[in-house]
């Protein structure tokens, strides 16, 4: 089982599917599949991508 897998939207009460998502930060875009609700659009971004992934590149392009 996925670390996203059975992910509810609490606002519509629907599943989040994975959808491709973009990102912009500091003029650099990158896209990403990320779990998503189909009926607002909210994403749902997991502690680990934020820790492991996220935050080291803010870091990166900041310190350019």
């Amino acid at each position: 089982m996925s670390e996203n897998e059975g992910l509810m939207c609490f606002k519509c009460n629907v599943p989040l599917v994975p959808t491709k998502t973009h990102f912009s930060y500091l003029k650099h875009n990158f896209s990403e599949e990320m779990p998503r609700c189909p009926v607002c659009g909210q994403v749902y971004i997991s502690e680990s991508l934020v820790l492991d992934r996220m935050i080291p590149v803010e870091q990166m392009l900041e310190d350019k």
